[in-house]
């Protein structure tokens, strides 16, 4: 059963110089997979910023080899990237995708959106100690910090997904849909999601297939 999530796959190309490229300084002989974990997620956590306003919709756009090649990604790059990665160092990981409401700081996504919901959002299904764990790579520090949230880490004991209240006790992200979670990136599923929730965007949708506000 758990081969399938350490399959390579066309979104899933691990075995590409980008991806190698970027797992390179992770010691690959460490027989300790938390600590594999903790280094390939904070190393993608950081090194790619989020941005939510900027989506490429060719299907080329949505391979983990394309992806690395950018300084920034919105939660399904960011995730893609971080299951591919986790792939080629023999960890099993799988996308998982959900709707989400955020709470704070949520003006320009209105503008933009026309909701505070954000769908579909993309976090990582990663089994690891024989167990499956949720993480989120999307909000590296600097934005946390921004929000007045504590920063998303990784240990063996909980999930690390988006936090529900910021450090103030206001509430920060809420989930309200499951589309629950697939061994490969499920593209069609995104566009239609994408089409069936934000049906105006597709008005601004420029030449190249990109959304950028």
């Amino acid at each position: 059963m758990k081969e399938k999530y350490l399959s390579e796959t066309y979104y899933l190309d691990f075995s590409h110089p980008n991806i190698q490229e970027i797992i390179k300084s992770i010691d690959h002989d460490n027989e300790n997979q938390m600590s594999v974990l903790t280094n390939v997620f904070l190393k993608v956590r950081e090194e790619w910023k989020y941005n939510p306003y900027h989506i490429n919709l060719n299907q080329q756009s949505f391979k983990a080899s394309q992806i690395a090649q950018l300084d920034q990604g919105h939660c399904i790059d960011k995730s893609t990237l971080l299951i591919a990665c986790l792939r080629a160092l023999g960890i099993p990981a799988r996308i998982h995708l959900a709707k989400v409401k955020n709470h704070i700081a949520v003006e320009k996504l209105v503008e933009k959106f026309g909701t505070n919901e954000l769908t579909p959002h993309g976090y990582v299904g990663v089994f690891i100690n024989e167990k499956w764990m949720k993480i989120s790579p999307a909000f590296n520090q600097s934005l946390c910090d921004k929000f007045n949230v504590e920063v998303l880490g990784v240990n063996e004991n909980e999930d690390a997904i988006f936090q529900q209240y910021n450090n103030d006790g206001n509430q920060f992200m809420e989930y309200l849909e499951d589309y629950g979670h697939f061994d490969d990136i499920p593209f069609n599923f995104i566009i239609n999601n994408l089409n069936q929730n934000y049906p105006t965007l597709t008005e601004i949708v420029n030449e190249h297939n990109i959304l950028k506000f």
